[in-house]
């Protein structure tokens, strides 16, 4: 084509040259993927409510993974603070998420979405009975409470064990769980003879269905359980964690919570 031109011009015949016009289509912009996994902290009282609050929840948001972590608050509150990837945080006491917030490291405020109760509960024996004496029961050899360094209802626990004057005679017998839920599995294996657990582990099925007896303590002995829950950063772009959040606060996520227990603000 290049000598064709050359010939073309030397003959002095006028040759207009029009350039290929170069098409560019850039290629399409890919927004990035909406994260559907919602990662969420709970206090381990709330293993067989949380269970039912996100069965409910999952049937109407299919597109929703809600995936729950059972443990202390206190050890989930220094996780927290150190940057652990949780969505939402629940807390079996309000002061954990408000310590957050006061940090900047919420999203929103402590939300109350129930008040925990203690009762004391045992297979071996009836604590409805003697009631807190019962805890000086010769046949009680171990009592399981949740450890009060980072467990809410381990501190709440003792201060009932000290409301009545109990404190320094079953001291030597106290066994400590790491939390709430490992508390109550001590009382049902039988590892201890009798627990002061949550309300809302002793209306679970399995621990109904484990023929264990339970008396509930009165809250006039203690400080109350007010729990709440809080948004974290690391939700910040996940549309599912503000919409689990919101579920929490209707009236069918709280008729699930009370039916396990939990007092409603």
């Amino acid at each position: 084509m290049r000598i064709a031109f050359i010939q073309l011009c030397l003959l002095g015949m006028s040759v207009s040259f029009t350039p290929m016009p170069i098409s560019f289509t850039p290629p399409p912009l890919t927004p990035p993927p909406q994260r559907t996994e919602v990662v969420v902290a709970a206090a381990a009282d709330l293993k067989f409510a949380m269970d039912s609050l996100v069965a409910t929840f999952s049937k109407n948001n299919p597109d929703i993974t809600i995936k729950v972590v059972y443990g202390s608050s206190g050890n989930f509150f220094q996780q927290i603070g150190n940057g652990a990837p949780f969505d939402l945080f629940f807390s079996a006491d309000i002061d954990y998420p408000r310590q957050l917030t006061a940090k900047h490291l919420t999203l929103s405020d402590a939300y109350l979405y129930g008040t925990g109760q203690l009762v004391l509960w045992s297979k071996s024996i009836d604590p409805a009975v003697d009631q807190m004496n019962t805890l000086l029961n010769s046949t009680i050899k171990k009592i399981a409470i949740a450890n009060p360094a980072h467990a809410p209802y381990g501190r709440r626990a003792e201060e009932a064990i000290r409301h009545y004057d109990l404190y320094d005679q079953i001291k030597d017998k106290l066994v400590l769980g790491e939390n709430i839920a490992q508390t109550a599995q001590y009382a049902q294996s039988g590892a201890a003879d009798i627990g002061i657990i949550a309300l809302s582990l002793a209306l679970s099925p399995a621990m109904q269905q484990s023929g264990g007896k339970y008396w509930l303590i009165p809250a006039d002995s203690h400080q109350p359980l007010e729990q709440s829950f809080v948004l974290l950063p690391h939700a910040k772009d996940n549309k599912g964690a503000y919409q689990f959040m919101n579920f929490i606060t209707t009236p069918e996520a709280r008729a699930v919570l009370k039916s396990f227990g939990f007092s409603q603000p």
